[in-house]
């Protein structure tokens, strides 16, 4: 009777988690998100912002976002939480597609990025025998066709990142014409920082796009706003929150200052709670999920060991890439 009891409370917490797990946070970084998205659009007669993208000269070019973070910041999330929430960028129909968003395929070449897009508006397939100029063409009378005025492509470092200067300069000069004349839209490029590093070296890219760096999670500027996380997550799922006083510092050591790696770390805590029936959240949950990630000893576990700001967190030591994102 007990233990069938005790099994019912497990289910019940691990649905609460399933349920978290599709929560967004939301966090001032979307604010500042939000705010690029703005001037990324045109505004009508009353001031109001429109599905269309704001052309900045009489050549009618349109501008783009370079959103750059370290893996398991969170970016991708952040970003398509922001189009998809955003007022001016709600569809009107079925047919229309105000903003369209595709990762990076692999192989990464513009043929297949092309292709990519075209299945993203739902295009029917298209001859691989067509050039990647041909499918661009039908790209670009895509969007006039579906309304879109911003293009978003996550992964995008996967583009430039092992090509040669020669590769790179065409993925620039395809997703440049996007940005220019008829049918133009904004281009919104999420990914690690050498995205910028490598796009950066062409001078019409850093004309034409907002660099969005977005900051690393701080124990002291977040600590309010991760231990509101933690707290209002252990009520859902139906557990007290920890008491360790210490608990946000190891937990932003531990997830390498990102913020989408805090969240996980949460998340990952509280299912070991779960299975355990606790009552509480505690810091060996974390310490638990935490270890079995990273594969670590316990004199290198963060939540665990007494100088745990001495451990080295470098990428070598690193076993994911954070579920939040890449």
């Amino acid at each position: 009777m007990n233990d069938s009891k005790s099994l019912s409370t497990i289910n019940a917490k691990l649905a609460a988690l399933d349920q978290l797990r599709e929560k967004y946070v939301a966090t001032q970084r979307d604010v500042q998100f939000r705010r690029y998205v703005d001037r990324l659009l045109q505004r009508d007669e009353q001031g109001n912002l429109v599905s269309k993208p704001r052309l900045y000269n009489k050549s009618g070019d349109a501008r783009g976002i370079a959103v750059v973070e370290p893996a398991g910041g969170g970016k991708t999330s952040l970003v398509l939480h922001g189009l998809k929430t955003h007022p001016a960028l709600q569809p009107r129909d079925a047919l229309h597609q105000p903003w369209v968003g595709v990762r990076v395929p692999s192989p990464p070449t513009a043929k297949s990025l092309g292709l990519e897009i075209l299945r993203a508006t739902g295009y029917p397939s298209v001859p691989r025998s067509q050039t990647e100029y041909e499918i661009m063409g039908k790209v670009r009378h895509r969007f006039i066709l579906r309304g879109t005025a911003v293009l978003w492509v996550d992964e995008a470092h996967d583009l430039f990142g092992a090509g040669s200067k020669f590769k790179v300069d065409v993925f620039l000069k395809i997703v440049r014409n996007l940005m220019q004349g008829e049918g133009a839209v904004s281009v919104v490029l999420s990914g690690i920082e050498s995205l910028w590093q490598i796009a950066s070296c062409d001078a019409q890219v850093t004309r034409r796009y907002w660099r969005l760096p977005l900051a690393d999670v701080s124990p002291y500027s977040d600590r309010r706003a991760l231990t509101k996380v933690i707290v209002d997550f252990s009520k859902i799922v139906g557990v007290r929150p920890p008491s360790d006083d210490d608990l946000v510092d190891r937990l932003v050591y531990a997830s390498r200052n990102r913020f989408g790696r805090c969240i996980e770390n949460i998340l990952a805590a509280l299912e070991a709670a779960a299975l355990d029936d606790a009552e509480q959240l505690t810091i060996n949950h974390f310490a638990e999920s935490w270890g079995m990630q990273e594969g670590c000893s316990i004199g290198e576990n963060v939540f665990l060991a007494r100088n745990w700001a001495e451990i080295d967190l470098g990428e070598t030591h690193l076993n994911w890439e954070g579920g939040a994102d890449a």
